[in-house]
């Protein structure tokens, strides 16, 4: 067996191991930016025509990112390039944020959807923070094996 950070790998297995944990989707903040990332879709699909190939494509791609990278960062075998890709969410994060406030000065959302989107943004923020950190903390406590 030959440990690759998050799991023990057996490098002499044939191609169709299974690796025994509950996968990505069981994760806290996975589950959370999936939420907000349904909620930007359905915002997307309400913007006005001449938006769809510039904010609403935007909005997609990044909603998608979030949700994508923190399964692609669960999917590496080290605790730095997972810890690499949840930063990459957390850029865009920030970025769906930028993209609440431009349609908010632009009257596609009201305020009251604006707050509620934004705190839920701020929670996925804050759930994902505290799931670097649990990396970060295994990382060190692995490499001082």
């Amino acid at each position: 067996m030959e440990d690759k950070g998050l799991y023990k790998i057996d490098v002499d297995a044939n191609l169709d191991f299974e690796i025994n944990d509950s996968g990505f989707e069981d994760l806290i903040v996975w589950t959370k930016a999936r939420e907000l990332r349904i909620e930007f879709e359905k915002i997307a699909r309400t913007l006005p025509a001449d938006e769809k190939y510039v904010l609403a494509s935007q909005i997609l791609r990044a909603s998608r990112s979030v949700t994508s990278n923190i399964a692609e960062g669960y999917g590496r075998f080290h605790f730095q390039e997972n810890i690499q890709f949840c930063r990459q969410s957390r850029g865009s994060l920030y970025e769906l944020t930028d993209h609440l406030i431009v349609m908010k000065d632009n009257r596609y959302i009201n305020n009251e959807i604006y707050a509620e989107i934004k705190l839920k943004i701020k929670e996925v923020i804050k759930i994902l923070n505290g799931y670097i950190n649990f990396l970060i903390k295994q990382k060190n406590e692995s490499n001082k094996k």
